[in-house]
Order: structure tokens, then C-alpha cells, then sequence
């Protein structure tokens, strides 16, 4: 069995315990981009939602400044983006390189695409049920936490579980620029140095990273709708 190993993967065999570190680095990368990414992606969801034309804080100007800035920052592809954003990273957290280097960047192109999950999983909110909320008085922080975000629940995990795989690409992209993670091994190692098994298995590891992050939330989202 050894043997077929080595022959199958002759220069995996002996990189497993980087491979092990760079699974663990991809992991921390999408947990900080996530809490932060999702943070602010809530907060921003529900501001576009409430500003919007004919909503419960009506507020055109805010809206239509937010709607610009979030359009700029999704139209940028992220390879572009992390160069961009090399200043403001160096500047957050000290360096521009590796796992603590690509938190900005990540946060920069996920927050803007996961408002936009966070807006769409909003909009499907009966107006009946915000109308009824305000016709007994309710106020508009109570009509957010009570109406938007409760009756939301099975689209916002929907667009969690979009935002997260999407996630899982721009973490791999990042090891372009030397951010770590699984990226980082593959194109230093299978791209670079032409270990083709390498890259091959660092390919099954996203893969199953994606299945088992889908497979999650296809079941929170049944179970939030009973």
C-alpha cells in the first residue's frame, strides 16, 4: 500500500504535514473573513434595504452612495483588488503578504458580495408583514429584528452558504500573491515545480470543502423553514 502511495504521489508523500498547515491556514483565513465579512455585510444588507425607495427610512442619498461604493468594489476582480489594497492592508494589520495579508483584501471582496446576498434575502419579505408591523405600531428597529431578519432567516443562510463558497475560491486566489493557505501550496508546489499530484489534491480538498459547506447549509435552510 506504501508503495502505490509513493508511486501515485511522489512528491505528496512527503509534504503532508505542510499541507495539513496550509488546510488549517485556509480554515483561520475563512473564519476572520467570514466573522468580519458578515459583520459588516448584515449591517450594510439591511441599511440598503431600509433606505431604498418607499421603505421604512426612506433615505435616497444614503442609499444611492452605498449602492456606488458596493457596485465599485464588486466590479474589481480580487487579483486586482489585493494589489489595490496593498497600502491600506500594510497600513491595518502591518504586512501584505501571507495569512494575516490577505484578511483585507478577503473582507474588501466578500463584504460587498455577501450585501448583496444579505439585500436579495430582504427583499423577499411579504410588504403585508412590514405594513402589519407598522399599522401596531412597531418600530423600525423593532420591524428589522422582528420582521426583516426573523422571516429572512432560510434566504440569509442561503446567501451565507453562496458567500462561503465564493469564499473558498478567493482564499485559494490569494495564495497567487503568497497569502497561504492551499493556494499558495498548490502554485508553489504544482504549478511552479510542476508536482501535478499536488495540485490534484489540493483540488479534492476545495472540492470537498464546497460539498460539505453546501450540504450545510441546504440543511440548515430546511430545518429554518419548519
Amino acid at each position: 500500500m506504501a508503495e502505490l502511495i509513493q508511486a501515485l504521489l511522489p512528491n505528496m508523500v512527503n509534504k503532508v504535514p505542510e499541507l495539513i498547515k496550509c488546510f488549517w491556514q485556509t480554515l483561520h483565513m475563512m473564519a476572520l473573513t467570514a466573522f468580519f465579512a458578515f459583520s459588516i455585510g448584515i449591517v450594510l444588507g439591511v441599511i440598503m434595504t431600509i433606505t431604498r425607495k418607499g421603505d421604512i427610512l426612506e433615505n435616497i442619498p444614503l442609499w444611492t452612495v452605498l449602492d456606488k461604493i458596493i457596485n465599485l468594489f464588486r466590479s474589481i476582480p480580487f487579483i486586482i483588488l489585493i494589489a489595490l489594497l496593498i497600502p491600506v492592508t500594510r497600513a491595518i494589520v502591518g504586512t501584505a503578504i501571507g495569512v494575516k495579508g490577505s484578511i483585507v483584501p478577503l473582507v474588501f471582496g466578500t463584504a460587498p458580495f455577501f450585501t448583496r446576498q444579505m439585500e436579495n434575502a430582504l427583499a423577499e419579505i411579504d410588504r403585508g408583514a412590514i405594513e402589519a408591523a407598522q399599522s401596531m405600531g412597531a418600530s423600525p428597529l423593532g420591524i428589522i429584528f422582528r420582521v426583516y431578519l426573523k422571516e429572512s432567516i432560510p434566504g440569509i443562510i442561503r446567501g451565507c452558504t453562496i458567500t462561503f463558497v465564493s469564499m473558498v475560491g478567493l482564499t485559494a486566489m490569494a495564495g497567487a500573491v503568497g497569502g497561504g493557505g492551499l493556494g499558495d501550496f498548490a502554485i508553489r508546489y504544482g504549478y511552479q515545480r510542476f508536482q501535478t499530484d499536488i495540485t490534484i489534491i489540493t483540488v479534492i480538498i476545495l472540492v470537498l470543502i464546497v460539498t460539505i459547506i453546501q450540504s450545510l447549509g441546504d440543511l440548515f435552510s430546511k430545518k429554518s423553514l419548519h
